[in-house]
């Protein structure tokens, strides 16, 4: 059996013994908060950092939730920095049918700024605006462009300023240099690689390369591309969401309750093209009700390749994060809903 390492709080047990098993052999990190205080801190294997592929855009979708509050971004206006009309609204909705990264490599889909150079002279996938897609190497760019029209800054700038540093997270769109000897990369799947169907949405959504490649690439890790570069580990995950949600060590929550209602909101409803799920986005993150229905309706969070998954409940102050390094694994669905049952009748103290 694989070895656990960490610590749950009174009342959290039942957390450990789910992880432990098929989801701890994948060497696995789980990290819980509740009310702002880490009541669960698990792993097996060495306690790195590692890729987190898509739960990156949850870091770019608080930061864009963020400077709607603030006034700064307005969710009705038209985009500044595409070619063709489309609101911020649609656009955090997966709604611009920019989705392509087909025959770009790794270090040209890696650079946020040139990726979305590269997008503005694509032809959408669909007429902008009438259906929904992932966007899932792209999403980040088209953000980060938005964010840099109106604001002159960038998706990382505003993450370091705003939430990474003041909050200490150990989570990173641009892995620092005096950080790379923590990276351990992601380990091949056990099984047959996901292979889409040549001329299909989700061939030119995905490209030529790998995501394992992807994730473990250096120019994507050092460059934090937005959709899935980010980097870090489960504590990271779930202190970022515990942030998003509620007061974390004397610092106030990033988001007002009424911010975050509008952003976990069902907005993209329909069957999405690229993927074929129904109803999968709320405004930039996944709709809590079809992916997250363990949590409550205003919870904010994205998964992403690998396993790895981030959210955070409103309703039940929970901040869940979730990394391993196996590309494949075993669902993590029971996962969650251990802590979810835990935590109506665990502590409020948090791990000492």
């Amino acid at each position: 059996m694989t070895e656990v390492y960490g610590t749950v709080a009174p009342g959290f047990e039942a957390v450990r013994a789910e992880f432990t098993g098929p989801i701890a052999a994948e060497s696995a990190q789980l990290a819980i908060y509740r009310h702002g205080e880490l009541v669960v801190d698990l792993w097996t294997g060495e306690d790195t950092l590692t890729s987190v592929f898509s739960v990156s855009k949850g870091a770019a979708f608080l930061i864009a939730a963020l400077l709607v509050q603030e006034g700064t971004l307005d969710l009705d206006a038209q985009c500044r920095s595409l070619p063709f009309p489309l609101t911020v609204r649609e656009l955090l909705g997966h709604r611009s049918g920019l989705i392509g990264v087909e025959g770009l490599t790794i270090e040209q889909a890696a650079d946020d700024q040139a990726l979305a150079r590269w997008l503005s002279g694509r032809k959408p996938f669909w007429e902008p605006g009438t259906a929904t897609g992932y966007h899932a190497l792209t999403i980040g760019a088209l953000v980060d462009a938005e964010l840099r029209a109106v604001t002159g800054r960038s998706v990382r700038q505003w993450f370091d300023e705003r939430l990474r540093e003041p909050y200490n997270l150990d989570l990173f769109l641009g892995l620092p240099q005096d950080q790379e000897a923590r990276f351990r990369p992601v380990l091949p799947s056990t099984g047959p690689a996901f292979a889409a169907e040549p001329g299909s949405a989700a061939a030119a959504t995905l490209g030529s390369f790998s995501l394992l490649d992807f994730g473990n690439s250096p120019t994507v890790r050092a460059g934090g591309q937005a959709s899935a570069g980010g980097v870090g580990s489960a504590r990271g995950v779930a202190r970022m969401y515990a942030a998003a949600i509620g007061p974390v060590d004397g610092r106030p929550a990033l988001l007002r309750p009424e911010t975050i209602r509008e952003f976990a909101a069902p907005y993209s409803l329909g069957v999405d093209l690229v993927i074929g799920e129904a109803d999968h986005y709320a405004l930039g993150f996944e709709n809590p009700v079809t992916k997250f229905p363990w949590a409550g309706r205003h919870t904010l969070g994205h998964s992403g390749a690998a396993g790895s998954t981030g959210w955070g409940d409103y309703e039940s102050g929970l901040a869940y994060g979730y990394v391993r390094r196996r590309f494949d694994g075993p669902d993590t669905t029971a996962l969650a809903e251990a802590v979810n049952r835990s935590s109506q009748s665990g502590t409020t103290t948090g791990i000492s």
